[in-house]
């Protein structure tokens, strides 16, 4: 028998065996002081409902002045490098190589803003069929973030995507109407968002 020389760690960083996880209704955190990548399943969840989503008037009127410019899929490791760019980050080296080669398979997706073509926010998550798992955003001008979500949301309604996870709940994601559920109702949604095979 030939011995592996993977550790059980970087068994789980494997693209296939991500996807796997993913669709079971886990997700990757980096350990912020030692690296170290675990995989979570919170009793409770976070989605925004892509039937009832809401759009804050405020962000509207920012949207139609034209402000941003809006691009998908262009510059996923900057998105992924300014979200990791914080004190403490989840989003370990490693977790970005793992991300890296799910890219190859066509699994990770992310929404660019730009202003006078520059880099000024954006999010990126991983795809399964019909679900959308939300990861991270960032911004370095005032509402590129939201920017960022409210065009996410409109483009996985394009795409006939039924799902988006965003895992826990902040204020900022109440605002787009956002809510808790169990976990149990969770694993529900994605057997339903697995019955649809959407292409972001």
């Amino acid at each position: 028998m030939v011995e592996s020389n993977i550790s059980p760690e970087d068994a789980l960083l494997i693209p296939e065996q991500m996807i796997k996880l993913y669709a079971m209704g886990a997700f990757p955190m980096a350990d912020a002081g030692t690296g170290k990548i675990e995989w979570f399943f919170p009793e409770v969840r976070t989605v925004i409902p892509l039937e009832a989503f809401r759009i804050p008037r405020s962000l509207k009127k920012i949207i139609n002045e034209n402000r941003f410019v809006i691009k998908y899929d262009t510059d996923f490791l900057s998105v992924v490098t300014r979200c990791a760019a914080r004190k403490e980050t989840w989003i370990s080296d490693n977790l970005i190589a793992a991300y890296l080669n799910l890219q190859k398979l066509g699994h990770i997706h992310s929404v660019e803003v730009y202003q006078d073509e520059k880099l000024v926010g954006g999010l990126y998550g991983v795809t399964y069929r019909g679900a959308f798992f939300g990861e991270s955003m960032f911004s370095i001008v005032s509402q590129a973030s939201k920017v960022a979500l409210a065009f996410l949301l409109n483009h996985l309604c394009e795409k006939n995507f039924v799902l988006l996870d965003v895992q826990y709940m902040t204020e900022h994601l109440k605002m787009f109407g956002a809510k808790e559920i169990s976990f149990e109702v969770f694993s529900s949604l994605l057997q339903r968002a697995y019955l649809v095979d959407a292409e972001f």
